[in-house]
């Protein structure tokens, strides 16, 4: 005979309890009494991270990346080092290491992932349509700094068979964003 572990019941996210007496039919908030049984269902959390203070004058690293969205650069198709210096953005706005799914990094890095395919250039994503909203998209935002920039710069070029940024593109875009707010 096999002695394995217990298996424990699955949790569906809804919870049953027995119900006796006069509480058997009736609705008790979210809850309610069916065939003598009490239903609850939890409701998703969400979870907010904190953002850092920012001063009006300073600009954010979302920012930087919808400029990137408005400018000349923004009809580009997504390459591999697009998709690696807005990772090294999303993760310093957020202080995780980690592409969170979803967010404007893990759209970036399927972007470059399917602009590898041979289509035409009209085909294919581009920054503007991985980063306009990229500032909605952030769980936390904060100023650019100047070691921010450098990372996304690095990011890029170590991205890049050429070694170099793109004119107008994430790096550079995050270089001017944390000059300007290192003159204020």
């Amino acid at each position: 005979m096999s002695q394995g572990q217990p298996q424990k019941p699955q949790d569906s996210g809804a919870s049953t309890f027995k119900a006796a007496g006069e509480f058997a039919s009736k609705p008790v908030g979210s809850r309610q009494i069916v065939d003598d049984e009490f239903v609850s269902q939890e409701a998703p959390v969400n979870v907010a991270f904190p953002t850092a203070h920012v001063d009006r004058d300073e600009i954010t690293i979302g920012e930087a990346l919808e400029a990137t969205a408005l400018s000349k650069t923004a009809q580009k198709p997504v390459e591999q080092s697009d998709a690696a210096a807005i990772q090294a953005a999303e993760s310093r706005a957020t202080g995780r290491s980690e592409t969170i799914t979803g967010g404007v990094a893990s759209a970036a890095q399927t972007a470059s992932i399917h602009n590898l395919r041979p289509k035409p250039d009209e085909a294919k994503t581009k920054l503007s349509d991985v980063l306009t909203g990229a500032m909605d998209q952030l769980l936390a935002d904060k100023p650019v700094t100047r070691e921010d920039a450098e990372g996304v710069v690095i990011a890029e070029a170590r991205n890049n068979p050429a070694m170099v940024t793109t004119p107008g593109g994430v790096g550079k875009s995050m270089a001017a964003a944390a000059k300007m707010t290192q003159r204020k």
